[in-house]
Parts: structure tokens; C-alpha cells; sequence
């Protein structure tokens, strides 16, 4: 792992509105999130952040996580409450594409990315906590995440991958033969093969990483960016080799507590093979539990499940 270098605030980006979870950004270099209150929003001008202008492009009704920009420009959005969703930014029309899968209702519905052959790729953080006690779901380690594919033609997602530690953020690699998740609970990366030799197989990526993957947002033609939403806490990787029992308890009393995100936020850059290309970090931040990050207008946007805003950062030069 790189040794850190410190992330350069530029300006910040208030919304009006609570918890861009998500930020992807489009060619012109315009960003778009979902909040809380069930908007989905989109910030141009952040070429000159001072400027920028926030647009709300249309209503899910829902709690909007993770999005993924389609070539045609609609947004396929996760919500969080039980539907993978598409929304035509122009008009704000919203429809539904997948509510369950496995004969499941999609609970916490997290993240998703699109292949080119058409499929999509969702991942669903937990079959066994909501969003509201997503701690819940760390602290207990309970290994219900999934990786789900929804093909051209499906009615419904099919499930790729179970027992994942709180599914997360995906990426594609860049020639498509591999999907990158997050693994939260896990503090990893994990790699499944889509093509040739060990297609459908999944193995480690990166592990041990100092923090708490959640998003991922890949810059075109570069690396993929990594959001940490927290720096590791090793009592946490105790917790987690204690008998279940124990840890649906401690559990109980995480999700009744109040929370207050570390100050330290960071970020990282990997290639496809797993080697680190950044390692941001700032600490003492005003800004925190960063949960996605994305390259627009040259720079880093990011974005968080507990701020009314977004933070715009320095981008490192290229390597």
C-alpha cells in the first residue's frame, strides 16, 4: 500500500438536502448523486465550484444509493428501499426494473454498474439490515451481501455471488473480462472473472485495506477510485472472530447508539491487478464518512452518506 499524500479541499458543494451517497460523473463533467429525501440531483459548473448549480432530474420516492451513467444518458439507480430503478434525467420518468430476486425482495439494493452486451450488475449490502442499521449489519458481520445479474432479456436478476461481507460498490475491469466489488464488512476487493480461462469464479483482489471500501467509480481510461467510508477499527476485527451470538448482540446495542464518523477521511486509486496508484487522505476533516468519489472537471468530488453537500478535492497528477 502507498503511503499516503494528503487530499487538498478545494470547495464545497451545499445541496439543500442530506446524504449524496453516490456521485458519477458524465463527459461534460457534470456530477450527479441521490439524497436522502429521494432526489436525484445534478451539479454542473464545478468547473469553477464557486459557481456550481445543482438541478434536481427526478424523484424515486425512495432512498437513491448507488447510480451508474447508460450511454444513451439515463441513470440506473439503486434504491435502497427495494428497486433497482432507470430514469431518463431529461424528463424525470422512473421505472422499474428489478424488485426482487431469489424470490427475495432487493433489501438494500447498494450499487451497480452496466456491460456493454447489455446485463447489469447489482449488489445488495445485506438480505438481514436495512439501510437505517447499516452498522448493524458491519458490527454483526453477517455475511448475507449478493452480487446480482439482471440480463438484457430478464425478468428478473439472477444471483452471481452470495454470502458476501456487506456487498458494495462494483467497477468493471477495463477490457470487461472482470467485476470489482467492495466488500465492506470485509475491508477487501474482490474480483469475479466474467470471461475466459476461471469464468464466474471470484478471488481477492485486495485485501486488508486501511479502511472501509464503499463505492467505487472508475475514470476513464484510468484507475478505478475506491471511497473509504472509515479508517479500520481493529477492536471491529475482533468483534468479527467472536461467535455469532456475540456479535448479533453487540449489533442490537451499534444500532441504538449514536454515531459520529471519524475525522479522518481517505480515498484510494487501484488498477485491475490490485496495486494502489493513490492514496489520499486528510485528517481532522470537516468532511466525513466519505462514501464515493468521482473525477469530474479535473477534480475529485465526493460524496457521503451524513453530509448536505458535496466536497470538491484536488486530483493527483496523473500517473
Amino acid at each position: 500500500m502507498h503511503r499516503p499524500t494528503p487530499l487538498v479541499p478545494l470547495r464545497y458543494v451545499a445541496l439543500g438536502a442530506t446524504g449524496p451517497e453516490d456521485v458519477v460523473s458524465d463527459p461534460e463533467g457534470r456530477v450527479f448523486t441521490g439524497v436522502s429525501d429521494g432526489r436525484v440531483l445534478r451539479i454542473d459548473g464545478l468547473d469553477d465550484p464557486a459557481r456550481a448549480r445543482v438541478v434536481c432530474v427526478g424523484e424515486t420516492g425512495g432512498r437513491p444509493l448507488g447510480l451508474e451513467l447508460l450511454p444513451d444518458g439515463d441513470l440506473l439507480v439503486c434504491d435502497a428501499y427495494g428497486a433497482l430503478l432507470r430514469l431518463d434525467p431529461d424528463t424525470g420518468r422512473t421505472r422499474v426494473l428489478a424488485e426482487e430476486a431469489a424470490g427475495e425482495p432487493l433489501r438494500f439494493c447498494s450499487n451497480v454498474v452496466a456491460l456493454p452486451d447489455g446485463s447489469v450488475y447489482v449488489t445488495v449490502s445485506s438480505r438481514v439490515h436495512p439501510l437505517r442499521d447499516w452498522i448493524g449489519d458491519l458490527v454483526e458481520h453477517t455475511g448475507t451481501g449478493r452480487l446480482l445479474r439482471l440480463g438484457p432479456d430478464d425478468k428478473e436478476p439472477e444471483v452471481v455471488l452470495d454470502g458476501l461481507r456487506f456487498a458494495n460498490g462494483l467497477a468493471a475491469s477495463a477490457d470487461g473480462s472482470a467485476l470489482i466489488v467492495a466488500e465492506t464488512g470485509a475491508r477487501r476487493l474482490t474480483r469475479l472473472r466474467l470471461t475466459g480461462p476461471g469464468a464466474g469464479s471470484a478471488e481477492p483482489l485486495v485485501e486488508d485495506l486501511p479502511g472501509y471500501p464503499d463505492n467505487l467509480w472508475r475514470a476513464p481510461g484510468g484507475p478505478v477510485w475506491v471511497a473509504l467510508a472509515g479508517p479500520r477499527v481493529p477492536p471491529l476485527d475482533l468483534l468479527h472472530r467472536a461467535d455469532p451470538s456475540a456479535r448479533r448482540r453487540a449489533a442490537a446495542l451499534a444500532v441504538r447508539a449514536p454515531y459520529r464518523p471519524s475525522g479522518t477521511i481517505a480515498v484510494l486509486a487501484v488498477d485491475d491487478e490490485g496495486r494502489t496508484v493513490h492514496h489520499l487522505r486528510r485528517r481532522r476533516s470537516g468532511f466525513r464518512m466519505v462514501t464515493s468519489v468521482c473525477e469530474a472537471a479535473g477534480h475529485l468530488v465526493l460524496g457521503s452518506l451524513t453530509e448536505p453537500g458535496l466536497a470538491v478535492y484536488e486530483a493527483p497528477p496523473a500517473c
